[in-house]
């Protein structure tokens, strides 16, 4: 299950909430069910021996390392179907011990991959080929190595957490901003290696914009390490090599992560909006307004039902400023009168304030706050709709406005139409949300979820995800905008690339992982 025990819903709120599920679908309540226990989890015999005192073949860790967080993920390990567990996990305190490692793997045809808070949702931290492999968890890189106020840079080690890293900065008066909704679990190394996306809806969307350099050890080559710079034109960039590698071409020991002041302004305001393509168009001309908003989050009506936000079936855009330096009382205005141009209101108006009193109350009483717990929460969820029966199906992408409404509309209708041909038939029911905007489109996620039967939770949840990538791709969108290839994506990875670059990717391995040890069948094949 995600996260930590007492943030799980207990049996009565499992209860409501299939009660309320029921309703949604007009089906019978379930019961819900219990999963497998630890002790019950029987594992295969490790087929390696331990090369030194921090290998493990424990029980317990190689059933905690043998997963991510995806839907199919959790529901395996619901059932405690742990086949593809590792021989053995791996914690090296250093560069040396991993560059043993490195060389133990090898020489003995052993697969290693990298795992930083195992929250992948992508079969990224899963092995599930032939040969024995080793989960290689780097949370004993867990320093903050150096801080530069004076340049706003601070040197993290990959296996900081989220919460880490801002303890680590705080003291400086200083913030990182990068909040996935994985930030209680993830890891530098992990957002880097995956291109996360966090906190802010424009401009520095992912880690990327916040990654001034990094070093990263490989098996063929040593350190491979960049020098931090504000920017480069020296040809290719080495960093956007590391970016996005998924633990394919080495392992991330350490980064220079661009931070800065923690924010003493903030102004927020909740627009509702009676249509979809009133709300979509009052985004995109925000998002094309130059305020550039550090929250613009569009969610349609069944998403501002879910999560709390509204229940008067209108669809709501939540934005919001933030600065260190100046209060945003024009930036707010501008940004609602844009919204109201459109048809959009605005009921309680804009909300101005000083964060650090803020803080100090804990109140964020309103429609945004309402999402920000919602959207920190919704992976606790995960587990309790799997002891209902109930597949819950995320794909999330990145298209032109242009395309958009296209891309929508097969979206919505390559879902329902694989939900229909599912083990029970029926519709289920489609959210939308805007996680992130550009000037020239918007990033939509979207959530499906639907009653199946046990025991074909598994093929309903392929057959929806499988139309709904393909619609994507069909449509001019990518893959995936912050989710990552890993396994789970690469088919439709390889086909939106363009011709001869996962040559080039494979010729970067040769030289960087001759062994090909790191990671094999994430991102790429061969």
């Amino acid at each position: 299950a995600w996260g930590y025990a007492d943030k799980l819903p207990a049996r009565k709120a499992q209860i409501a909430l299939g009660r309320q599920i029921s309703a949604l679908f007009g089906v019978e309540p379930q019961e819900p069910r219990e999963p497998v226990p630890l002790a019950g989890v029987a594992l295969r015999p490790s087929r390696v021996k331990a090369p030194s005192a921090w290998c493990t073949d424990a029980h317990a860790e190689r059933v905690t390392h043998t997963f991510g967080r995806s839907y199919p993920d959790q529901l395996r390990g619901f059932g405690g179907d742990f086949a593809p567990a590792p021989d053995l996990v791996a914690r090296p305190g250093g560069e040396r011990e991993l560059s043993h490692l490195f060389e133990w793997a090898a020489g003995a045809g052993v697969a290693v991959v990298p795992y930083g808070g195992g929250t992948s949702v992508v079969g990224g931290v899963t092995y599930a080929g032939e040969r024995p492999w080793v989960s290689l968890d780097l949370g004993g890189f867990d320093q903050a190595l150096e801080i530069d106020p004076l340049s706003r840079l601070a040197r993290l080690q990959a296996g900081l957490t989220g919460p880490a890293v801002e303890a680590a900065l705080a003291p400086h008066g200083l913030t990182l901003r990068h909040f996935p909704q994985s930030f209680e679990f993830s890891t530098v190394g992990g957002w880097i290696a995956t291109r996360a996306g966090g906190h802010f809806a424009t401009v520095y969307t992912h880690i990327d914009d916040l990654v001034a350099g990094v070093r990263m050890l490989t098996p063929g080559t040593g350190v491979f390490e960049t020098r931090p710079l504000p920017g480069s034109g020296a040809g290719p960039s080495p960093d956007r090599l590391v970016l996005g590698s998924e633990g394919t071409l080495g392992v991330i020991t350490d980064a220079w992560l661009r931070v800065r002041p923690r924010p003493r302004w903030r102004a927020r305001a909740a627009v509702h909006f009676d249509g979809f393509d009133e709300a979509v168009a009052a985004t995109r001309d925000l998002a094309q307004s130059g305020l550039y908003p550090t929250n613009c989050r569009l969610l349609d009506k069944f998403e501002a039902m879910v999560n709390g936000v509204t229940g008067d079936g209108r669809h709501v855009l939540l934005v919001a400023f933030e600065s260190a330096d100046h209060p945003l009382d024009d930036a707010i205005a501008r940004a609602v009168e844009i919204g109201r141009a459109h048809g959009g209101r605005c009921p309680r108006g804009p909300k101005l304030s000083d964060a650090e009193a803020e803080a100090e109350a804990g109140r964020e009483a309103d429609a945004a706050g309402q999402w920000k717990s919602a959207f920190i929460d919704a992976p606790y969820l995960q587990p309790t709709l799997i002891t209902l029966g109930i597949i819950a199906v995320t794909f999330e992408t990145a298209c032109s406005w242009g395309a958009f409404p296209a891309l929508h509309a097969a979206v919505k209708e390559s879902v329902r139409t694989a939900a229909a041909q599912g083990s029970r038939g029926l519709r289920g029911h489609l959210g939308c949300r805007f996680t992130h905007v550009y000037p020239d489109g918007p990033a939509p996620y979207y959530t499906f979820i639907v009653p199946s039967r046990s025991g074909a939770e598994m093929a309903d949840w392929a057959r929806i995800k499988h139309a709904a990538s393909d619609a994507i791709v069909a449509h001019g969108g990518t893959i995936t905008h912050h989710h990552a290839v890993g396994r789970t994506h690469r088919p439709w990875a390889e086909r939106q690339r363009p011709a001869g670059f996962t040559e080039v990717l494979r010729a970067a391995r040769q030289v960087l992982d001759p062994a090909g040890i790191l990671n094999p069948g994430a991102l790429i094949t061969g």
